[in-house]
This record gives C-alpha cells, sequence and structure tokens, in this order.
C-alpha cells in the first residue's frame, strides 16, 4: 500500500519542473483515478486472504482424515507386501479355581521384504547385533532372495522390537501376533501341553481341544480344567523330592477324587516349560501317567480280592495256604514278605502274599478275571482328555498262568491313571466313574456299579489294614485315615526281568469312612537309602511320598484330620490277632 500510495502520488514527468511536488496534490486533482486504483487493490488483497484461509482449512480437514483412517502399516501400497492380521482369541486355560494356567499375550514378529533391502549383508550385520541367536548365513540367504516376504523371527521381545526398528532398515516390518503363555511354568506341563510357533496345539489338552479352543464362538469361554495347581505343586514337589532322593530315572503320579473322577493333580518327571520347548526332547514329553504303560504289581490283589469277595468265592474267614511257593509248570510264586504258614484272607492282603493271592484268583477263575478288570476299563486305553494315552498290555492267550500272575500284578501293564479309577471304585461304594480333567460342578456323579456297597466296605477295612498293619505302615498320614496298597514290579527286559531294575509305586485313599480322594506315586528304579535301609520297594520309597501329599493337600481339599479309629478295620484286624495267637 505505500508504494502504490507513493507513485499515485507523483505529478507527471513533463510537469516535474514547472509543478513542484505536493503531497496527495495528484490525488486531489485525480480522484476518479485513485479511487480506482485503490479499489483493484483491495480486491487483491481480498483475494490473498480467501486462498490463505482455504488452503488452511483444507489442511485441517486433511489432518482430521487422517487421524481416523487405517495406520499406514496396514495399508497397501506399491512395492510392499501386505500381512493378514492375525485373529486373536485362542481362549484361556483354567484350574476349578480359575486360576490361569494358559493365556495370550500380544507380540510382534519380524519379516522382510527382500526387494526392499539394498544392502542385504549390511542388514543382515546390523540385525544379528541386535539378535544374536540367529544365523547369518541363513538370514542373509533370506534377503537375498527374490520373494517379497520372509519370516526372520517369531514373537520378539519388547525390547528386541524396540531394537531392530532402531537400525532404521526399511524393507523391515512387524506383525501383531498372540503368544502362548504358561504362567506356572513346568507345573502341569504334561496336562496343559505346549503349541507351536502358529498357535496350534501340540500336547495335551492344548492339542486335545485345539479345536475348541480356536473356535471363534467361544473365544470368551476359557476351559476349566479339573485341576486344582495348589495341590498339583505338593504333588509336584514331593515327586522331585523322592526322586532326587533315590536316584530315580522317573516318577509319576496323580490325585483323583473318588465321587466324580475328576483329576485334581497330575505329574510326570522328568517334565518341561512349555514356555520353552527349545532342547525338549521325547523323555521330557513322555506323559508317565497316562502315556506309560507299567506292571504295577500288588497293587492288583485289590482288584483280585474284590472281584472273589463280590462273586462270594471268599470272605474274611478263608484261609490260604502261603507255608511254601507256589510252583506253576517252570516257574515258581513266592512271596517277599514270606510267612510261611497259613493265612486268613487279611492276612494274605496285608502281608502282600503272592502266593494265597495266586490261589484266589484260580478260585476266582480265568474268565470272571477277565470280565471283572475289563469292567473296570483296564483291558482298553483310558478315555481321558489327552491324545497321549497309552494302550494295556496283557497276554493274548490267557492262560492258568497268566490268571495266577496278572493277580497280584505281573504279566499284564496298565497306566497309572487306569490304576488310579480302578481303586476308586473298589472305595467309592462300587461306582466307576470314568477319570476327566474337565471341571465338574457337582460334588457327586452316577457311575456303572461295579461291585456291591458292601464289598466296596470289606475293600476299604483291608486296604486301612494293609496301612496299619501291612506293607503300607509309611504311607499313614496321621488323622487322615489312609488306606492302600503297595506295588513293587521287576522291570521286563531282553524278554525276562530285571531284578535290580523296579518300578516301586503305592496306591493310597483317604479319608476311609468317606473315601474322598486317590492318592498315586511311582519310582521308576529308585535306588535303596540309609533311611530305607537299602530297600527300594513301593512300601519305603512311594508310600512316603503319598503320605506326605496327603498331609500337604488334605487341608487346601477340605479334609480335616481326625482321631484314629480302629473300627475302620476291626473285623479284619481281629483275624490277623486272632491267628497271631493260634
Amino acid at each position: 500500500m505505500t508504494m502504490l500510495s507513493t507513485s499515485l502520488m507523483k505529478a507527471p514527468a513533463g510537469n516535474s519542473a514547472n509543478n513542484p511536488a505536493r503531497p496527495g496534490s495528484y490525488c486531489l486533482e485525480n480522484a476518479d483515478v485513485c479511487d480506482k486504483a485503490m479499489s483493484k487493490a483491495r480486491s487483491r488483497l481480498l483475494v490473498g486472504v480467501a486462498v490463505f484461509f482455504c488452503s488452511f482449512a483444507l489442511m485441517g480437514v486433511r489432518t482430521i482424515e487422517l487421524g481416523f483412517s487405517e495406520p499406514m502399516a496396514e495399508r497397501p501400497v506399491a512395492h510392499k507386501v501386505v500381512v493378514q492380521p492375525v485373529e486373536f482369541g485362542r481362549a484361556d486355560i483354567l484350574d476349578r479355581n480359575g486360576e490361569i494356567l494358559a493365556t495370550n499375550l500380544e507380540t510382534s514378529s519380524l519379516y522382510a521384504n527382500p526387494s526392499m533391502i539394498e544392502d542385504a549383508a549390511e542388514a543382515t550385520r546390523k540385525l544379528i547385533e541386535v539378535l544374536p541367536e540367529l544365523s547369518e548365513a541363513d538370514i542373509q540367504s533370506k534377503l537375498s532372495s527374490s520373494r517379497k516376504f520372509v519370516w526372520l523371527k517369531r514373537k520378539l521381545t519388547p525390547r528386541e522390537k524396540w531394537e531392530v526398528n532402531a537400525l532404521g532398515i526399511p524393507g523391515f516390518q512387524f506383525q501383531r501376533e498372540e503368544e502362548r503363555i504358561y504362567p506356572h511354568g513346568r507345573l502341569a506341563s504334561h496336562v496343559l501341553g505346549y503349541v507351536d510357533v502358529d498357535g496350534n496345539g501340540l500336547g495335551g489338552v492344548e492339542h486335545f481341544f485345539d479345536y475348541r479352543l480356536n473356535e471363534k464362538s467361544r473365544r470368551n469361554e476359557p476351559i476349566q480344567l479339573s485341576l486344582d495347581i495348589r495341590v498339583q505343586y505338593a504333588l509336584a514337589d514331593e515327586l522331585e523330592a523322592a526322586m532326587r532322593a533315590h536316584e530315580a530315572k522317573g516318577a509319576a503320579g496323580l490325585v483323583l477324587d473318588v465321587n466324580t473322577g475328576e483329576v485334581v493333580a497330575m505329574a510326570s518327571l522328568p517334565d518341561y516349560d512349555p514356555n520353552n520347548m527349545r532342547g525338549v526332547g521325547g523323555q521330557e514329553r513322555f506323559n508317565r501317567v497316562t502315556q506309560g504303560v507299567y506292571e504295577l504289581g500288588s497293587t492288583f490283589k485289590t482288584f483280585t480280592f474284590a472281584a472273589a469277595m463280590d462273586n462270594n468265592i471268599i470272605d474274611f474267614e478263608d484261609e490260604y495256604d502261603a507255608t511254601k511257593p507256589l510252583r506253576v509248570s517252570r516257574f515258581w510264586i513266592r512271596d517277599d514278605h514270606p510267612k510261611a504258614r497259613v493265612l486268613t484272607v487279611p492276612e494274605v492282603f496285608a502281608f502282600s502274599s503272592n502266593i494265597g493271592t495266586a490261589q484266589i484268583a484260580l478260585d476266582l477263575g480265568t474268565d470272571q478275571q477277565k470280565e471283572f478288570l475289563s469292567e473296570l476299563g483296564l483291558l482298553e486305553p483310558s478315555n481321558l482328555e489327552l491324545t497321549e494315552v497309552g494302550a494295556p498290555l496283557y497276554p493274548s492267550n490267557w492262560r492258568k498262568v497268566s490268571t495266577m500272575t496278572i493277580s497280584y500284578g505281573h504279566g499284564i501293564a496298565v497306566s497309572p491313571v487306569q490304576l488310579a479309577s480302578g481303586i476308586a471304585t473298589m472305595v467309592n461304594g462300587g461306582r466307576h466313574i470314568p477319570a476327566t480333567l474337565i471341571h465338574k460342578n457337582e460334588d457327586w456323579a452316577d457311575g456303572r456299579q461295579v461291585i456291591k456297597p458292601s464289598t466296596s466296605q470289606k475293600i476299604r477295612q483291608l486296604l486301612r489294614l494293609a496301612v496299619m498293619k501291612g506293607t503300607g505302615g509309611n504311607a499313614n498320614a496321621v488323622g487322615y485315615r489312609v488306606g492302600g496298597k503297595t506295588g513293587t514290579a521287576e522291570k521286563a527286559q531282553d524278554g525276562g526281568y530285571n531284578r535290580k531294575a523296579l518300578i516301586s509305586s503305592f496306591i493310597g485313599a483317604f479319608p476311609m469312612d468317606n473315601p474322598q480322594y486317590v492318592v498315586f506315586a511311582l519310582l521308576d528304579e529308585p535306588k535303596g537309602t540309609r533311611e530305607t535301609h537299602g530297600f527300594a520297594s513301593g512300601g519305603w520309597t512311594a508310600a512316603p511320598v503319598v503320605r506326605n501329599v496327603i498331609m500337604r493337600a488334605a487341608p487346601l481339599l477340605g479334609v480335616s484330620p481326625v482321631e484314629e479309629d480302629e473300627g475302620l478295620y476291626h473285623q479284619a484286624g481281629l483275624l490277623i490277632e486272632d491267628k497271631k495267637k493260634r
């Protein structure tokens, strides 16, 4: 405006000499010309202002639009690979009390578009500096390829992602993914199983329920297991301590609710951490509770006695001659704790006489023995919700000698979960309830009646007697009325048996006046110690594990200790006392 006003006020050049300039004299003399010039200047100014405001408004609208648009990283652009977003929502796995056993965390995985990498060697060198566990040759090969997409590393930690991002390499991108997390680490690993890098279940319930865990309609419905993680810890801790003390190759154990079939705890050692499966071998993944089948020795005597009693073949007052070993063909049947005399039925059980039990089996008969074991589900794989389930082993030609040896747990191999389920049937009134890993809301389940309640009552007396006056004394958890049976068997080897390699076990139930739980413990090839006087049998190695687990778990399960009551085994016990007086 100043320049324009000055030029308008200048006088014409021809009049400059004769008409000295006076301020504003030209506009005063030429008003129309000045008015037109001023109007033109104002118009130009208004146009400039309007253009400025329109530009500013357009920028504001664009800013708002960008704020509500998708991130550029998820938009397809030229020469860039678009990775489909991961479907989130693999369901959680909970214990019976709602404790999280398996869940998901959002994480990032690193991929690259090699066509955007200008210097593959330099990019490889920088990446290896922040992720040294990667193979330099493998990474350089990937970055030098003609592909548009290559994975570099899955499931980065937040720090790793930050360090890779700081490299500033344009061809590196991140994909949002889920990582399966197991907060309790090794605890219950054989039950839970694990997943692969893409979140597919590869073991345990993760595999068995893989579809259900991934099913979109059930995204917010976690699977609630029957496990109690507190009891699980007590069981695993005691098994690990015993395995270490006896230098055993492995160990197994479980706690089972006898009235619902729920597995409250299950442990197999050695185990693994499902959070890190790198380097985990078959030995660690092997589930000794469900997949392993073993000759479980004298624990099977419980079934022989129950079958014979339920068929009115024996009663407490009956006697069997155990004065000397029993010869069958070219084999001899001997007692580990020989009494070398005639034994009553309760004595045969309490002192774990193989000789007496084999004679009871002959009185029972092969057909009834097979039928009874079949009714308990011992001749077919368990229906537990795991794919890692072993098939029982038994003779295809069930001869007389098989009937005798199977009566005391030799010549037949079953899994520990099958044994526990069978013993639960023996003490819960005779109802066979299949074992399950899924939590039930009720505390009672109807089952198929296998033996009469009166027979179950007698078996409970015998099991209690075996703890109080027989080979299971080390399992007695004072106040919890424990009943149970020892099991010691030599491992099969090269067509025979290795006398120095034992499977030592104990199966217990409590409280025997109103049984609630079965507890089982097994040690694979334990060694005797000074505390066990060199013995490695089930009564010395596995029975104390069951006792300790009961002492720790019973308060958690709501079972209170009471004063000991000999009435639980009084009838059977009198026969032992009377026999000793003869």
